[in-house]
């Protein structure tokens, strides 16, 4: 798939904005007046600066509204909803705070659940396409949740939290390559079903439909060396994980814990890159890209 820098906006800085807001919302940190403020505003800019990004992947952002609409059968409908009702909740419990010191913890709860009910319904846009072997797994929503969780955790600081979350999102980033590596092939789609000439013989590609590009092969095939990939993988997960477990095991300060935030926001843009760039559509066989 086409790794639009949109996409990889949304669903990497939205996943940490809703993670932290979970956290406050589930009480593991409660800040009043200013640093509440502060808490928020860093939240709800990942948060909604993350929605935002994803218009501009639309054809006609002027629409988007109508994604409230499908709530029923698309989970990008849900999202919309989720997200904006987790935003909502949040704000009020976050007024408590910041204006009158008080924890309103059924609001918390609430808008916490909602939270992380957002980003799982980011990922299951994702995992139920059954045309991308690679995303139609369990191994989707783990990846998203987990870094949302962790990421959440780290710009918290809560570091026993973060250093597990940590280290379980990278396990979760690791079976999700191991896995999709694997997917297409085990899908059972191949050039015969593609075509559905399969009944007639074996079937191999002669030439290419036609001489130009076309959008299906702008969005829907992109072929990653596997040199890069192979780098990219590795940057990945010592810079998105290893190191920031490096770093907080070393022992906190304010220095190390921006650093290990930083890092780890680095190693989440490679991977949702890669989320994206390796993402193999069943299209592509059509076109002999596979």
């Amino acid at each position: 798939m086409h790794p639009a820098p949109s996409v990889i906006l949304f669903t990497a800085l939205s996943g940490l904005g809703f993670g932290l807001l979970f956290w406050i919302g589930m009480g593991v940190l409660v800040p009043t007046g200013w640093v509440a403020f502060v808490f928020f505003t860093i939240a709800y800019l990942l948060a909604v600066g993350g929605l935002l990004a994803s218009t501009f992947h639309l054809g006609h952002p002027e629409r988007a509204l109508k994604a409230f609409t499908q709530w029923r059968t698309s989970w990008l409908s849900r999202e919309a909803w989720a997200s904006v009702a987790a935003l909502l909740v949040m704000a009020l419990y976050g007024a408590g705070l910041v204006f009158l010191g008080n924890r309103w913890a059924v609001l918390g709860y609430l808008g916490g659940a909602l939270s992380l009910f957002t980003v799982f319904t980011t990922s299951m846009i994702y995992a139920q396409m059954r045309t991308v072997p690679r995303w139609h797994s369990p191994t989707t929503p783990a990846l998203f949740l987990s870094f949302s969780l962790s990421g959440g955790a780290l710009l918290a600081g809560e570091v026993s939290i973060a250093i597990w979350l940590l280290a379980l999102a990278g396990a979760a980033q690791f079976a999700h390559w191991v896995i999709g590596d694997k997917a297409l092939a085990g899908s059972g789609t191949t050039l015969s079903t593609a075509t559905g000439l399969g009944d007639r013989g074996a079937v191999r590609s002669f030439e290419p439909p036609h001489t130009g590009t076309n959008y299906l092969l702008r969005e829907f095939v992109h072929v990653v060396g596997r040199k890069h990939s192979t780098t990219l993988r590795a940057i990945a997960l010592v810079s998105g994980f290893i190191l920031p477990v490096g770093l907080l095991l070393a022992g906190f300060s304010h220095l190390l814990a921006a650093v290990a935030v930083l890092l780890h926001l680095a190693g989440v843009f490679a991977s949702r890159w890669l989320f994206f760039a390796e993402a193999e559509h069943v299209v592509g066989l059509y076109y002999g890209k596979r």
